[in-house]
C-alpha cells in the first residue's frame, strides 16, 4: 500500500474490551491471521464486520459465531454503524488492490485505518509477548507454543497462522497479559511487534518482490533481532546471535536420539542445565522436531518445566494443511500440506521417504505468487523432480498480477529439463487431477500450496474413500 494511504492512530489501543472503538470493520476478513483477530475482538465484546473476496470455510465458521460478512467490494453492503469513524476502526490485509473500493473510502473519509501487523503490534505492546518468526515453521512453533503453555496452565492468548486441530481454532483463547504471535517477515510487518521472547526458525530467501535481495531479507531478521527485549532463540547455523537449537552438540537446546515410530516422533532434548527423554510429537519430519524444539526452548526458559512441555507436546494433534495425513490405507495415502517454497518441498519429500520408502510418490502442487516462481525456478525444479510423478495446478496469483513467461508450463518445462518424471499441468477439476495422479502402484499422493488448492482436498479425499470402498 502507498504510504499516503496509511492512517496510524496516535491513541494507544489497549487490548480486548477496553478497545476505544466499538466497531471493527476487516478488510480480507477471511485470511488466516485477519480471522484470528476478528475471532479475538468477538470474544471480546465488539461489533465486527467485514468483506472478503471468496467464500470460504473460513469465512463461514466467522459468519457461525454472529460476524457479518460480504464478498462484493462495494461500500453500500456496509451496515450503518460500520459508517460511523468516530467509533469504527478499520483493519485490512496488505493483499488487497490499491483500487479496493471500500479501503480507499473509508482512507478518503478519515477513518483511522491499520494493517493487521499494526493491530497485532499494539496487542504485543501491552503483552508480554512470545513472537515466533522464521520463513519456514511460524505457524507450527506458534501452535505448538501456544498449546504448550495452555496446558501449563500459562494464560497466554495466541493469535495462529493455522487451524490448530486441538482447539479447532486458529485463537487460543487466554487472559490479556501474554500473548504469542507469529512475526511474519512479509513486509517487514514483525518489526511493527514488541516481543519480550521470540525465536527464528530459519532464515531462507523468499518475499524477493519485497526484499530484493536475500541480504535484505537478513538485515530485516537482524533489525527483528534488535526489538526483542529478553531473549533470542535461533536454530543452529543461523547468523544471527542468540540462544541456539538444534540438532547439533554445540547447540543450547540440543535434540538427539531421534526416532520415528508409527508417524510419531520421539527424541530426548539437552538443555544448557538439564536433560530428558523420550519427548514425543504426533508429527512426522525432522524439521518439525525443530519446531517443537524452537517451543520448548522458548517456554522453559519463561519457566515451565521439562515435564510439563513434555506432556504438552504429547498432546498436540497438529494443524490442518500441515502434513495432515487424510486417508491412509493400503492402495492410497493422501497428505495435505502446506509447503510452498522450495525448503518445504524438501522437509515434505524427506519425510514421505522416512514413513513411505517403498511407495511411488506423487506430487500435485500449485505454486504460489509469479514473483516466487520466477525467483526460485531451479530450486522449486530440483525439489518437484524428486518425486516419482509431478503433477502442476496453475498459479495461484494472491495480490499479484502475471508475470509474463511465468507460467506452470514454464516450471514443468525446468523439471523435465532434469529428470525423465513425468510432468503435467492440469485445472482444478479433480477429475483431471485424479486422471494423471491414480495408478495401480502403492502409493503416496501429496497435495502442495498455499492457494486454493487446500479447497480440492476435501473433493479429492472423498474420491479417493470412494474409490478405495470400490476396490
Amino acid at each position: 500500500m502507498p504510504n499516503d494511504k496509511k492512517h496510524i492512530s496516535d491513541k494507544v489501543l489497549p487490548l480486548g474490551k477496553n478497545l476505544g472503538w466499538a466497531n471493527i470493520f476487516f478488510i480480507g476478513i477471511g485470511g488466516i491471521g485477519m480471522s484470528a483477530l476478528a475471532r479475538y475482538f468477538v470474544v471480546n465484546g465488539k461489533n465486527v464486520a467485514g468483506y472478503d473476496k471468496v467464500k470460504t470455510s473460513i469465512t463461514d465458521e466467522l459468519i457461525k459465531i454472529g460476524i457479518e460478512i460480504h464478498f462484493n467490494d462495494d461500500i453500500t453492503n456496509i451496515n450503518q454503524e460500520f459508517l460511523d469513524k468516530t467509533n469504527t476502526l478499520i483493519v485490512y490485509t496488505p493483499a488487497i488492490p490499491d483500487t479496493h473500493l471500500e479501503f480507499n473510502y473509508f482512507v478518503d473519509n478519515g477513518f483511522i485505518v491499520l494493517k493487521r501487523a499494526e493491530v497485532l503490534g499494539l496487542i504485543t505492546k501491552e503483552t508480554f509477548c512470545f513472537a515466533v518468526s522464521g520463513t519456514h515453521g511460524k505457524t507450527t512453533t506458534s501452535t505448538i507454543l501456544g498449546h504448550v503453555l495452555k496446558e501449563a496452565k500459562v494464560n497466554a492468548t495466541s493469535f495462529l497462522g493455522g487451524i490448530s486441530a486441538n482447539y479447532k481454532s486458529n485463537l487460543i483463547l487466554g487472559g490479556d497479559k501474554i500473548s504469542v504471535v507469529e512475526a511474519d517477515e512479509y513486509d517487514r510487518s514483525f518489526l511493527q511487534l514488541s516481543p519480550n521472547l521470540a525465536c527464528i526458525t530459519s532464515t531462507d530467501a523468499d518475499h524477493l518482490d519485497i526484499y530484493g535481495e536475500a541480504d535484505e531479507l537478513i538485515k530485516s531478521f537482524n533489525d527483528f533481532k534488535n526489538i526483542v527485549s529478553d531473549k533470542l532463540f535461533v536454530k543452529f547455523g543461523l547468523a544471527i546471535d542468540g540462544i541456539t537449537f538444534g540438532f547439533e552438540n554445540k547447540a543450547n537446546y540440543q535434540a538427539y536420539n531421534i526416532k520415528i515410530e508409527n508417524g510419531i516422533s520421539v527424541f530426548d532434548v539437552k538443555t544448557p542445565t538439564e536433560e530428558i527423554k523420550d519427548i514425543t510429537i504426533k508429527l512426522p519430519g525432522r524439521h518439525n522436531i525443530l519446531n517443537a524444539l524452537a517451543a520448548l526452548a522458548m517456554a522453559n526458559y519463561y519457566g515451565v518445566s521439562l515435564e510439563k512441555i513434555k506432556k504438552g507436546l504429547a498432546s498436540f494433534e497438529g494443524i490442518e494443511r500441515r502434513f495432515n495425513i487424510k486417508i491412509n490405507s493400503d492402495l492410497i495415502t493422501l497428505i495435505d500440506d502446506y509447503a510452498h517454497h522450495p525448503t518445504e518441498i524438501n522437509a515434505v519429500y524427506n519425510t514421505l521417504t522416512d514413513l513411505y520408502p517403498k511407495k511411488e510418490k506423487i506430487v500435485v502442487f500449485q505454486p504460489h505468487l509469479f514473483s516466487r516462481t520466477k525467483d526460485f525456478a531451479e530450486d522449486f525444479a530440483i525439489s518437484l523432480a524428486q518425486f516419482d510423478r509431478v503433477i502442476l495446478l496453475e498459479i495461484y496469483p494472491a495480490r499479484e498480477l502475471p508475470i509474463n513467461g511465468i507460467t506452470s508450463s514454464w516450471l514443468a518445462s525446468k523439471i523435465k529439463k532434469i529428470t525423465d518424471t513425468e510432468v503435467n499441468v492440469v485445472s482444478k477439476d479433480i477429475y483431471e487431477i485424479v486422471k494423471y495422479s491414480y495408478s495401480e502402484n502403492d502409493k503416496v499422493i501429496v497435495i502442495l500450496g498455499a492457494g486454493d488448492i487446500g479447497m480440492l482436498v476435501d473433493k479429492l479425499t472423498k474420491f479417493y474413500n470412494e474409490k478405495i470402498s470400490l476396490s
